[in-house]
């Protein structure tokens, strides 16, 4: 993923922005004014680290040095220094929780995805773990960021990103068919194609009517697997890639992977992060 660093730096200024207020009071009346220190970030806890980019964007912006002894994607050991910070001791402690923040949401979905990565691959299957759009307003470049960083795959960004056929969309049609009669006549052929559909027999109806993904929604993994053989059976299997989404955790992943799928998607990913615990300690005054 690649946005313009002016357009990174704004983004991570307003969310600064929106942290300080009017200025922080705390430091104002605790720090004296242009005194300079060297800080620290530390590990709480062993996991991936996501954000280094980030926080080194917003840290420059503010005029601050910084060095990281690591780079987005590498694996972190509880007590262990990642980055260093020089520069003025108000601006330091007015962003510290704006960089420990977003770096350790970061960090916990990267760490959370790779995990799953890495059980996929040492059960030596193919599937794909990706992010879904559920994710905090404002947060959503960030969060996908952190699954792309994690090994996982990020899935659509925005809404132009692909069609996804939803169940709602299939209702106000009136079938999966009048719904991909309506996305050829209207989207152009650059944007691929995923249906939703909520049982066995109508993924091959979604493939049978030009779907590019099928989206299996709430499936069991049994329920997968009869998606699989029905599709197999029309000879349309390899015609898609096959998606499960809604239900996977980390504890029944290979049970939907054993099943011949694709891509499995995962909204936990995004939607319930578990932080990795970072901190940052000032060290020394210079």
């Amino acid at each position: 993923m690649f946005v313009p660093r002016k357009i990174l730096e704004e983004r991570l200024l307003q969310m600064l922005s929106e942290d300080l207020g009017q200025g922080d009071i705390t430091t104002a009346a605790t720090v004296p004014e242009e005194q300079i220190v060297e800080a620290v970030m530390v590990a709480k806890a062993s996991g991936v680290i996501a954000g280094i980019e980030e926080i080194s964007i917003l840290a420059e912006a503010l005029g601050l040095e910084g060095e990281a002894y690591i780079s987005d994607g590498a694996k972190v050991k509880k007590g262990e220094t990642f980055l260093k910070l020089c520069g003025d001791a108000r601006t330091i402690l007015a962003a510290e929780r704006t960089l420990l923040n977003l770096l350790s949401r970061m960090s916990g979905i990267a760490t959370k995805t790779r995990r799953m990565v890495e059980m996929l691959e040492k059960a030596k299957m193919p599937a794909r773990v990706a992010a879904t759009r559920k994710s905090a307003p404002g947060l959503l470049y960030f969060d996908k960021k952190a699954v792309l960083v994690g090994g996982g795959d990020p899935h659509r960004l925005h809404l132009d990103d692909m069609v996804l056929i939803k169940d709602n969309h299939i209702f106000l049609a009136g079938d999966v068919a009048k719904a991909m009669e309506k996305v050829k006549d209207a989207v152009s052929f650059t944007k691929k194609v995923e249906v939703e559909v909520t049982k066995p027999s109508d993924a091959v109806v979604a493939a049978r009517a030009g779907a590019d993904i099928v989206m299996l929604d709430n499936f069991t993994p049994k329920q997968a697997k009869q998606a699989v053989e029905a599709l197999r059976m029309a000879e349309l299997r390899e015609k898609v890639i096959l998606e499960v989404s809604g239900g996977l955790t980390e504890d029944n992943l290979l049970n939907y992977a054993s099943a011949g799928i694709d891509v499995l998607s995962l909204g936990e990913l995004t939607h319930s992060v578990k932080a990795l615990n970072v901190s940052l300690e000032i060290t020394r005054v210079l």
